[in-house]
Protein backbone atom coordinates (compact mmCIF):
# COMPACT_ATOMS: atom_id res chain seq x y z
CA UNK A 1 0.00 0.00 0.00
CA UNK A 2 2.57 2.39 0.88
CA UNK A 3 5.57 0.54 -0.92
CA UNK A 4 5.26 3.03 -4.19
CA UNK A 5 5.39 -0.19 -6.83
CA UNK A 6 4.08 0.42 -10.07
CA UNK A 7 3.63 -3.49 -10.77
CA UNK A 8 3.09 -6.38 -9.08
CA UNK A 9 6.22 -7.88 -7.03
CA UNK A 10 6.74 -11.70 -6.45
CA UNK A 11 8.65 -11.00 -3.71
CA UNK A 12 9.11 -8.92 -0.64
CA UNK A 13 10.35 -5.68 -2.08
CA UNK A 14 11.54 -4.13 1.35
CA UNK A 15 15.20 -4.49 2.87
CA UNK A 16 15.05 -4.06 6.46
CA UNK A 17 15.20 -0.16 6.77
CA UNK A 18 12.81 0.25 4.36
CA UNK A 19 10.09 1.25 6.57
CA UNK A 20 12.83 3.54 8.49
CA UNK A 21 13.29 5.57 6.02
CA UNK A 22 9.86 6.07 4.99
CA UNK A 23 9.16 7.09 8.55
CA UNK A 24 11.94 9.39 8.52
CA UNK A 25 10.83 10.66 4.91
CA UNK A 26 7.01 11.16 6.30
CA UNK A 27 7.65 12.72 9.39
CA UNK A 28 4.73 13.20 12.47
CA UNK A 29 3.03 15.85 9.87
CA UNK A 30 2.26 13.64 7.03
CA UNK A 31 1.75 10.58 9.38
CA UNK A 32 -1.35 12.36 10.86
CA UNK A 33 -3.13 11.94 7.86
CA UNK A 34 -3.30 8.54 8.67
CA UNK A 35 -5.63 9.10 11.51
CA UNK A 36 -7.30 11.59 9.35
CA UNK A 37 -7.74 8.79 6.96
CA UNK A 38 -9.10 6.48 9.48
CA UNK A 39 -11.71 8.86 10.74
CA UNK A 40 -13.04 9.74 7.41
CA UNK A 41 -13.39 6.31 6.17
CA UNK A 42 -15.33 5.48 9.74
CA UNK A 43 -17.97 8.58 9.43
CA UNK A 44 -18.32 7.35 5.17
CA UNK A 45 -18.68 3.63 6.14
CA UNK A 46 -21.25 4.44 8.61
CA UNK A 47 -18.92 3.09 12.21
CA UNK A 48 -18.76 6.82 13.81
CA UNK A 49 -21.25 10.21 12.89
CA UNK A 50 -19.85 13.56 12.79
CA UNK A 51 -21.48 14.69 15.55
CA UNK A 52 -19.28 11.48 17.34
CA UNK A 53 -16.43 13.50 17.50
CA UNK A 54 -17.71 17.09 19.09
CA UNK A 55 -17.03 15.85 22.17
CA UNK A 56 -14.15 13.89 23.49
CA UNK A 57 -12.53 12.64 26.24
CA UNK A 58 -8.89 13.91 27.23
CA UNK A 59 -6.02 12.42 29.28
CA UNK A 60 -2.31 11.27 29.63
CA UNK A 61 -0.04 8.74 29.57
CA UNK A 62 3.47 7.42 29.19
CA UNK A 63 5.17 5.84 26.17
CA UNK A 64 7.87 3.79 27.63
CA UNK A 65 11.23 3.54 25.77
CA UNK A 66 12.92 0.16 25.37
CA UNK A 67 15.58 0.84 27.17
CA UNK A 68 17.00 -1.07 30.51
CA UNK A 69 15.85 0.47 34.04
CA UNK A 70 18.45 3.14 34.64
CA UNK A 71 21.21 3.04 37.76
CA UNK A 72 24.03 5.34 37.79
CA UNK A 73 26.51 2.34 38.70
CA UNK A 74 25.10 0.76 35.19
CA UNK A 75 24.95 3.95 33.22
CA UNK A 76 28.79 4.69 34.10
CA UNK A 77 29.85 1.58 33.41
CA UNK A 78 27.87 1.32 30.01
CA UNK A 79 29.75 5.01 28.99
CA UNK A 80 33.26 3.68 30.04
CA UNK A 81 32.60 0.85 27.88
CA UNK A 82 31.19 2.85 25.01
CA UNK A 83 34.31 4.92 25.16
CA UNK A 84 36.53 2.07 24.99
CA UNK A 85 35.06 0.92 22.16
CA UNK A 86 35.19 3.74 20.13
CA UNK A 87 38.67 4.44 21.00
CA UNK A 88 39.82 0.87 20.04
CA UNK A 89 37.89 1.23 16.51
CA UNK A 90 39.52 4.68 15.63
CA UNK A 91 42.97 3.47 16.77
CA UNK A 92 43.28 5.51 19.97
CA UNK A 93 45.34 3.73 22.35
CA UNK A 94 44.41 4.03 26.08
CA UNK A 95 46.47 3.72 29.17
CA UNK A 96 44.33 1.94 30.50
CA UNK A 97 40.47 0.00 29.88
CA UNK A 98 39.82 -0.56 32.86
CA UNK A 99 37.57 -3.62 31.34
CA UNK A 100 37.82 -6.21 33.96
CA UNK A 101 38.08 -4.55 37.45
CA UNK A 102 35.31 -2.12 35.97
CA UNK A 103 33.22 -5.85 35.66
CA UNK A 104 34.08 -6.51 39.15
CA UNK A 105 33.69 -2.98 40.63
CA UNK A 106 29.61 -3.18 38.94
CA UNK A 107 28.79 -6.12 40.28
CA UNK A 108 30.15 -5.40 43.98
CA UNK A 109 27.89 -2.19 43.80
CA UNK A 110 24.98 -4.41 42.41
CA UNK A 111 25.32 -7.01 44.97
CA UNK A 112 26.03 -4.47 48.17
CA UNK A 113 22.87 -2.44 47.14
CA UNK A 114 20.91 -5.68 47.21
CA UNK A 115 22.25 -6.80 50.63
CA UNK A 116 21.90 -2.99 51.75
CA UNK A 117 25.31 -2.47 53.08
CA UNK A 118 25.28 1.07 51.41
CA UNK A 119 28.28 2.22 52.72
CA UNK A 120 30.25 -0.46 50.36
CA UNK A 121 27.45 0.14 47.69
CA UNK A 122 28.79 3.91 47.87
CA UNK A 123 32.34 2.88 47.64
CA UNK A 124 31.82 0.93 44.45
CA UNK A 125 29.98 3.41 43.26
CA UNK A 126 33.05 6.34 43.31
CA UNK A 127 34.95 3.13 42.33
CA UNK A 128 32.81 3.49 38.89
CA UNK A 129 32.99 6.71 38.61
CA UNK A 130 36.68 7.01 38.85
CA UNK A 131 37.06 4.35 36.31
CA UNK A 132 34.77 6.41 34.17
CA UNK A 133 36.76 10.34 34.91
CA UNK A 134 40.20 8.75 34.39
CA UNK A 135 39.03 6.99 30.90
CA UNK A 136 37.60 10.26 29.51
CA UNK A 137 40.24 12.41 30.38
CA UNK A 138 42.88 9.62 28.53
CA UNK A 139 40.72 9.90 25.16
CA UNK A 140 40.77 13.99 26.21
CA UNK A 141 44.54 14.33 26.12
CA UNK A 142 45.52 11.34 23.42
CA UNK A 143 42.56 13.44 20.62
CA UNK A 144 44.17 16.52 21.80
CA UNK A 145 44.70 18.53 18.00
CA UNK A 146 42.38 16.06 16.03
CA UNK A 147 39.71 17.97 14.50
CA UNK A 148 38.32 14.47 12.79
CA UNK A 149 38.83 12.79 16.36
CA UNK A 150 37.36 15.81 18.82
CA UNK A 151 34.09 15.60 16.13
CA UNK A 152 33.98 11.54 16.68
CA UNK A 153 33.67 11.99 20.26
CA UNK A 154 32.02 15.11 21.08
CA UNK A 155 28.89 12.81 21.61
CA UNK A 156 29.69 10.60 23.43
CA UNK A 157 32.23 12.59 25.70
CA UNK A 158 29.53 14.99 26.39
CA UNK A 159 27.06 12.18 27.80
CA UNK A 160 29.83 11.05 30.08
CA UNK A 161 30.88 13.59 31.54
CA UNK A 162 26.44 14.28 32.23
CA UNK A 163 26.45 10.46 33.67
CA UNK A 164 29.70 10.82 35.92
CA UNK A 165 28.14 14.47 37.53
CA UNK A 166 24.74 13.69 37.95
CA UNK A 167 23.21 12.39 41.26
CA UNK A 168 20.26 10.28 42.07
CA UNK A 169 18.43 13.41 43.94
CA UNK A 170 19.51 16.49 41.80
CA UNK A 171 16.88 18.15 40.05
CA UNK A 172 16.77 18.95 36.09
CA UNK A 173 17.24 16.82 33.19
CA UNK A 174 18.93 13.88 33.72
CA UNK A 175 20.69 11.09 31.25
CA UNK A 176 18.66 7.56 31.62
CA UNK A 177 19.95 5.83 28.62
CA UNK A 178 22.83 6.47 26.74
CA UNK A 179 21.45 5.36 23.13
CA UNK A 180 18.25 7.69 24.12
CA UNK A 181 19.27 10.95 25.66
CA UNK A 182 15.60 12.18 24.86
CA UNK A 183 14.14 9.50 27.59
CA UNK A 184 12.65 11.56 30.21
CA UNK A 185 11.84 9.98 33.93
CA UNK A 186 7.78 10.17 34.86
CA UNK A 187 5.49 9.58 37.71
CA UNK A 188 2.43 9.12 37.33
CA UNK A 189 1.13 8.19 40.79
CA UNK A 190 0.98 4.30 39.92
CA UNK A 191 1.56 2.27 43.02
CA UNK A 192 3.04 -0.97 40.83
CA UNK A 193 5.12 1.70 38.68
CA UNK A 194 5.76 4.85 40.35
CA UNK A 195 8.25 5.96 37.48
CA UNK A 196 8.53 5.13 33.47
CA UNK A 197 10.83 6.33 31.39
CA UNK A 198 9.78 7.66 28.18
CA UNK A 199 7.91 10.53 27.05
CA UNK A 200 4.78 11.34 28.13
CA UNK A 201 1.62 11.43 25.53
CA UNK A 202 -1.41 13.18 25.07
CA UNK A 203 -4.88 10.77 23.79
CA UNK A 204 -8.05 11.88 23.08
CA UNK A 205 -10.76 9.54 22.29
CA UNK A 206 -14.67 10.09 21.19
CA UNK A 207 -16.60 10.47 24.74
CA UNK A 208 -19.44 7.88 23.52
CA UNK A 209 -19.35 4.82 21.84
CA UNK A 210 -20.10 5.25 18.42
CA UNK A 211 -21.56 2.31 16.12
CA UNK A 212 -18.34 0.97 15.11
CA UNK A 213 -16.68 1.07 18.74
CA UNK A 214 -14.73 4.21 20.57
CA UNK A 215 -12.77 5.97 18.03
CA UNK A 216 -9.20 8.11 18.76
CA UNK A 217 -9.63 11.59 17.95
CA UNK A 218 -5.86 12.90 18.69
CA UNK A 219 -2.64 11.42 19.60
CA UNK A 220 0.41 13.77 20.68
CA UNK A 221 3.39 12.94 22.16
CA UNK A 222 4.58 15.82 24.60
CA UNK A 223 8.32 15.86 25.22
CA UNK A 224 9.29 17.76 28.41
CA UNK A 225 6.83 16.04 31.03
CA UNK A 226 4.64 19.27 31.02
CA UNK A 227 1.72 19.39 33.49
CA UNK A 228 -1.26 17.87 32.31
CA UNK A 229 -3.47 20.82 32.14
CA UNK A 230 -0.73 22.92 29.85
CA UNK A 231 -1.34 20.24 27.20
CA UNK A 232 -4.42 21.61 26.27
CA UNK A 233 -3.35 25.02 24.79
CA UNK A 234 -1.82 22.93 22.02
CA UNK A 235 -3.60 20.23 21.88
CA UNK A 236 -7.46 21.65 21.09
CA UNK A 237 -6.29 23.80 17.94
CA UNK A 238 -4.75 20.95 16.75
CA UNK A 239 -7.71 18.23 17.57
CA UNK A 240 -10.08 20.47 15.94
CA UNK A 241 -8.03 21.01 12.93
CA UNK A 242 -7.67 16.90 12.45
CA UNK A 243 -11.24 16.33 12.85
CA UNK A 244 -12.34 19.37 10.98
CA UNK A 245 -14.90 20.33 13.42
CA UNK A 246 -15.30 22.40 16.23
CA UNK A 247 -15.43 20.48 20.08
CA UNK A 248 -18.49 21.37 22.17
CA UNK A 249 -17.11 19.35 25.13
CA UNK A 250 -14.16 18.22 26.51
CA UNK A 251 -13.94 16.00 29.83
CA UNK A 252 -10.69 15.37 31.41
CA UNK A 253 -9.40 13.98 34.96
CA UNK A 254 -8.21 15.99 37.60
CA UNK A 255 -4.72 16.34 36.53
CA UNK A 256 -6.32 19.24 34.32
CA UNK A 257 -7.10 21.54 36.59
CA UNK A 258 -5.71 25.07 36.05
CA UNK A 259 -5.59 24.06 32.15
CA UNK A 260 -4.58 26.82 29.72
CA UNK A 261 -6.93 25.59 26.81
CA UNK A 262 -7.65 28.25 24.07
CA UNK A 263 -10.14 31.17 25.26
CA UNK A 264 -13.29 30.36 23.59
CA UNK A 265 -12.94 26.72 25.27
CA UNK A 266 -11.81 27.76 28.54
CA UNK A 267 -15.71 26.98 29.79
CA UNK A 268 -16.11 23.78 27.27
CA UNK A 269 -13.71 21.77 29.58
CA UNK A 270 -15.01 20.05 32.18
CA UNK A 271 -13.19 18.01 34.86
CA UNK A 272 -13.89 15.44 37.15
CA UNK A 273 -15.32 16.02 40.64
CA UNK A 274 -16.25 19.49 39.15
CA UNK A 275 -19.34 20.73 41.05
CA UNK A 276 -20.16 24.38 39.38
CA UNK A 277 -21.92 24.60 35.83
CA UNK A 278 -22.91 20.82 35.64
CA UNK A 279 -25.97 19.90 34.59
CA UNK A 280 -27.77 16.51 34.67
CA UNK A 281 -26.72 15.99 31.08
CA UNK A 282 -22.66 17.28 31.55
CA UNK A 283 -23.37 14.85 34.93
CA UNK A 284 -23.68 11.70 32.98
CA UNK A 285 -20.77 12.60 30.48
CA UNK A 286 -18.76 13.17 32.96
CA UNK A 287 -19.21 9.71 34.68
CA UNK A 288 -18.31 8.69 30.73
CA UNK A 289 -14.49 9.77 31.46
CA UNK A 290 -12.88 6.77 32.60
CA UNK A 291 -13.85 5.39 28.84
CA UNK A 292 -10.42 5.90 27.92
CA UNK A 293 -8.46 3.79 30.07
CA UNK A 294 -9.61 0.82 27.98
CA UNK A 295 -8.35 2.42 24.67
CA UNK A 296 -5.18 3.72 26.11
CA UNK A 297 -4.65 -0.30 27.66
CA UNK A 298 -5.33 -1.18 23.70
CA UNK A 299 -2.55 0.90 22.22
CA UNK A 300 -0.15 -0.50 24.74
CA UNK A 301 -0.94 -3.61 24.85
CA UNK A 302 -1.61 -4.15 20.65
CA UNK A 303 -0.48 -1.14 19.03
CA UNK A 304 2.78 -1.50 20.48
CA UNK A 305 2.64 2.11 22.51
CA UNK A 306 3.62 -0.11 25.64
CA UNK A 307 7.40 -0.14 24.38
CA UNK A 308 8.81 2.39 21.33
CA UNK A 309 11.14 0.99 19.55
CA UNK A 310 12.21 3.41 16.91
CA UNK A 311 15.17 6.43 18.21
CA UNK A 312 15.14 9.60 18.84
CA UNK A 313 12.16 12.54 19.52
CA UNK A 314 10.88 12.10 16.15
CA UNK A 315 10.62 8.16 17.01
CA UNK A 316 8.54 8.80 19.99
CA UNK A 317 6.19 11.17 17.77
CA UNK A 318 5.94 8.77 15.18
CA UNK A 319 5.41 5.90 17.07
CA UNK A 320 2.71 7.46 18.96
CA UNK A 321 0.73 8.61 15.81
CA UNK A 322 0.73 4.95 14.43
CA UNK A 323 -0.13 3.09 17.16
CA UNK A 324 -3.52 5.58 17.05
CA UNK A 325 -3.70 5.05 13.26
CA UNK A 326 -3.39 1.06 14.01
CA UNK A 327 -6.04 1.28 16.67
CA UNK A 328 -9.03 3.17 14.39
CA UNK A 329 -8.39 1.03 11.31
CA UNK A 330 -8.20 -2.12 14.11
CA UNK A 331 -12.01 -0.83 14.95
CA UNK A 332 -12.68 0.02 10.79
CA UNK A 333 -11.84 -3.36 9.97
CA UNK A 334 -14.27 -4.83 12.90
CA UNK A 335 -17.09 -3.11 11.80
CA UNK A 336 -16.36 -3.92 7.86
CA UNK A 337 -16.84 -7.64 9.11
CA UNK A 338 -20.08 -6.80 10.90
CA UNK A 339 -21.04 -5.62 7.65
CA UNK A 340 -19.87 -8.57 5.72
CA UNK A 341 -21.97 -10.97 7.61
CA UNK A 342 -25.03 -8.72 7.61
CA UNK A 343 -24.94 -8.48 3.96
CA UNK A 344 -24.29 -12.36 3.25
CA UNK A 345 -27.02 -13.10 5.65
CA UNK A 346 -29.47 -10.88 4.00
CA UNK A 347 -28.26 -12.35 0.30
CA UNK A 348 -28.05 -15.79 2.04
CA UNK A 349 -32.29 -15.15 2.98
CA UNK A 350 -33.18 -13.95 -0.39
CA UNK A 351 -31.42 -17.06 -2.31
CA UNK A 352 -32.85 -19.38 0.00
CA UNK A 353 -36.58 -17.98 0.60
CA UNK A 354 -38.68 -19.82 3.71
CA UNK A 355 -40.96 -22.53 2.04
CA UNK A 356 -44.72 -22.35 2.27
CA UNK A 357 -46.08 -24.48 5.11
CA UNK A 358 -49.54 -23.91 3.39
CA UNK A 359 -48.60 -25.27 0.28
CA UNK A 360 -47.09 -28.39 1.98
CA UNK A 361 -50.57 -29.23 3.63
Amino acid sequence: MFCGEEFFQHKPPFDRSSLTRWRQRMGEEKLVALTQESLNVATRTGAAKPADFAKVIVDTTVQPKAVAFPTDAKLMHRARERLVRLARKHGVVLRQSYQRVGKYALIAHQRYAHAKPFKRANRALRTLRTYLGRTARDIVRKIKGDAELKSVFAEPLSLAWRVRDQRQNQRGRKIYSLHAPEVECIGKGKAHRPYEFGVKVSVATTLHHSRGGQFIAHVKALPGNPYDGHTLGGVVPEMEAQIGASLSRIVADRGYRGHNAPPEHRFRVYISGQKRRVTEAIKRDLRRRSAVEPCIGHLKSEHRMGRNHLAHAAGDAANAVLAAAGYNFRRLLAWLAILLRAWLTAVIATANPPLDQSALA
